[in-house]
């Protein structure tokens, strides 16, 4: 695990909650997240840890409560935040059929970014993930760990303050995940604030200052890997996890695809 961090607060939400047709996916969660931390968030499929995160990034509006990102309000300063945060989430947003340089460049103009400015930061960016002999090759030739690179890099070219990775090494292969691992300990080092969900239990205990352990749309437990498994009085995360949300299955079905395909409701 990563050494503890000092300075302001990045992350805070207040009561934070989301209802959808009477069902109340986040509940009343309050959590702070440090500048400069990475900060896991760990719960079962169902959770309401996708719900949170949209509503931080500004991507869904809260049905009550709020939060504040770098001081800006998720439901008056939505501008601001879209500014100085980038999202990786766990469906690549790039165009296979368009090559890294180009992927960035489409990218980087929706920002904002100048025509110099821009082509400085995609050779900055393909360097850091050790693509640049790539540059000029189409995306859908690319592995899944080359593409997963070119993923964090692309939710980098505003220069974010706050990243939020939605389970970044999820189907890597072992060289892959060392790599984006070691990427997300070097952009914290940067001073970049990360919230970090994923499945794997020892990626969070390696990378995360602290955890928060969500079910069921609520906060559980916070705080880091070593306090919550000596609280536990257990060895693992893992087994904190299980002591905290159970052992049983959470098998999921998405209604709306099997609406879509059967035309009636799976049960």
């Amino acid at each position: 695990m990563v050494s503890d961090v000092s300075g302001g607060v990045a992350i805070e939400t207040f009561d934070l909650t989301k209802r959808f047709n009477g069902f109340t996916a986040v509940d009343h969660v309050n959590i702070r997240v440090k500048e400069g931390e990475i900060f896991g968030l760990l719960g079962p499929n169902g959770a309401g840890k996708t719900t949170l995160v949209r509503m931080l990034s500004t991507l869904t509006r809260p049905t009550e409560g709020t939060a504040k990102i770098m001081g800006f309000d998720i439901l008056h300063d939505t501008f601001s935040i879209r500014k100085i945060i980038g999202i990786v989430s766990e469906k690549i947003l790039l165009y296979p059929e368009l090559t890294p340089a180009e992927n960035l460049r489409f990218f980087g103009r929706l920002y904002g970014l100048s025509r110099n400015k821009l082509e400085e930061k995609i050779d900055e960016l393909l360097d850091m993930v050790k693509l640049s002999n790539w540059k000029n090759t189409p995306v859908g030739a690319f592995s899944s760990g080359m593409r997963q690179r070119l993923n964090v890099v692309r939710a980098l070219l505003s220069e974010p303050k706050v990243l939020f990775l939605d389970e970044p090494t999820v189907a890597l292969d072992p060289q892959s995940t060392a790599f984006i691992r070691s990427l997300i300990l070097e952009l914290s080092r940067q001073g970049k604030t990360i919230v970090l969900t994923t499945h794997i239990m020892d990626e969070a205990d390696r990378l995360c200052q602290r955890v928060g352990i969500m079910d069921h749309g609520k906060i559980l437990a916070v705080g880091s890997p070593e306090e919550l498994k000596q609280q536990h009085s257990v060895n693992t995360l893992e087994e904190v996890f299980l002591s905290l949300t159970g052992r049983e299955l959470r098998d999921f079905v998405d209604n709306k695809v099997s609406i879509r395909r059967t035309g009636r409701l799976s049960r």
